[in-house]
């Protein structure tokens, strides 16, 4: 893929190094100074496309950009500044949560039904136009098409019973086996049926900094060792509030006059999530704790991120719909 469209300062600065194969002094003063506004980090666009460039290149990589780049110490020092505010601004999201005694699916359980965020899914089944389902699949294709990737990372930082149940898991996202069946792979069909380009990085210029927030938040978790709890508490609620959504995704598309070939993304996950939650709960969070108490405070943080990411998102979407203008920026680009 290319690189994208430049959102400011700092990924102007940013993306014109990478391609030249010097990190200026400039750059990494943008980068001190990105996201130090009144916007929150996380809907700050010129941070989130910067922060998402810098982690793609531990991903596919962009055309016209040296591989070396990867682990260059002066971009992994200017990622951490840009990964510090990102960071701060998670715990400002999702606050203090206490931690209890109970058993950890139980905590998560009840961390998931505290959540107050509003239903995009409901929307979708409900009220959805095909438009809208568009810049929704758009907005969503930055994480899908790389489906199961980012918490992927973590698998190698884990062992035991914690680690046979992620890749139990993972081994699903990726069709156990089976390209065809891939998560990523059903994506861009659905995408493909709803006359969207669903070339990897094709729609990246019109995705929102609040699309890039969420892929930049399982990044940071499954890249980092640090964040191993956080990563196993992120994927957990993703598997544990995914079910129920995706059948009200899958009635969205139905009631758009759409069949089962199209709707087959949103009907795996009713199923295989359905079993997963488990799975993600129980033997992978469980064993976790059990075998490193510590990281029970990071395994609720990185589920309270994934449940304050989809709120971010839902409000972005419905709030943009709310006022009669597109979500997006810029121009759709449709396939040819």
């Amino acid at each position: 893929m290319r690189l994208p469209e430049p959102r400011g300062p700092l990924s102007e600065a940013l993306f014109r190094d990478l391609a030249g194969g010097t990190l200026s002094p400039a750059t990494i003063g943008a980068g001190a100074r990105a996201g130090n506004g009144h916007a929150s980090a996380l809907t700050d666009e010129d941070l989130q496309i910067s922060l998402a460039v810098c982690y793609e290149l531990h991903y596919r990589g962009f055309e016209g950009v040296s591989e070396d780049w990867e682990w260059d110490p002066a971009l992994i020092g200017l990622r951490s500044d840009l990964e510090r505010r990102h960071l701060a601004a998670l715990r400002e999201t999702v606050g203090p949560i206490p931690a209890s005694e109970e058993s950890v699916d139980r905590q998560l359980a009840a961390l998931i039904a505290a959540d107050d965020g509003p239903s995009l899914s409901s929307f979708m089944a409900k009220e959805g136009t095909l438009e809208q389902w568009r810049e929704y699949l758009t907005l969503r294709s930055v994480y899908h098409l790389k489906e199961g990737d980012p918490h992927t990372f973590a698998i190698p930082r884990l062992s035991g019973r914690a680690k046979a149940a992620m890749v139990e898991i993972q081994a699903d996202e990726y069709g156990g086996g089976s390209p065809q069946r891939m998560h990523s792979e059903l994506f861009a069909g659905l995408m493909r049926d709803l006359e969207l380009d669903a070339t990897y990085g094709a729609l990246w210029n019109q995705a929102p900094a609040a699309a890039f927030a969420s892929v930049n938040t399982m990044s940071l978790f499954g890249l980092h060792r640090r964040w191993r709890g956080a990563a196993l508490g992120h994927l957990t609620a993703v598997e544990m509030t995914s079910s129920e959504p995706s059948r009200r995704y899958s009635a969205g598309l139905r009631r758009l006059g759409f069949d089962a070939r199209v709707t087959v993304f949103y009907d795996e996950h009713v199923e295989a999530d359905a079993v997963h939650e488990q799975i993600a709960s129980v033997d992978m969070c469980g064993s976790l704790v059990t075998e490193e108490p510590d990281l029970l405070p990071d395994v609720l943080f990185g589920a309270a991120c994934s449940l304050a990411m989809d709120g971010v998102a839902a409000r972005h979407l419905l709030g943009a719909w709310e006022s009669g203008r597109s979500a997006l920026r810029g121009e759709r680009r449709l396939a040819a």
